[in-house]
């Protein structure tokens, strides 16, 4: 379980604790949107028009963290909220992913 957020909403929040926050206080960010890997793979494969045939299950690592949680209610008390919902952003990013493949997948290798 972990908490996603879209890069612009976090960017932003960057910015807005520069701006807004007080010097010395620790703000954590979040987009208030704790979902499951596999929800998430779900929700990419149905964007993609593909199946779940294509999910290879992995053992989980020893010590691995079943939940990242945080809370954001002092950035929200200074007034931050994000600005896109979770299916926008995540739409947004897989189309990203897509029109951009020829600039990142020469960095997988």
């Amino acid at each position: 379980m972990r908490d996603w957020i879209y890069v612009l909403d976090h960017c932003k929040a960057v910015d807005f604790v520069l701006h807004s926050g007080m010097e010395g206080e620790i703000y954590n960010v979040g987009g208030g949107n704790e979902k499951t890997n596999i929800k998430i793979t779900y929700k990419i494969l149905e964007l993609l028009g593909k199946d779940e045939s294509m999910i290879e299950y992995v053992k989980d690592r020893p010590g691995h963290d079943f939940r990242y949680s945080l809370t954001c209610s002092k950035l929200k008390e200074l007034g931050w909220e994000p600005e896109y919902s979770f299916d926008e952003a995540l739409e947004t990013t897989v189309k990203w992913y897509i029109e951009y493949k020829w600039w990142w997948e020469k960095l997988k290798h």
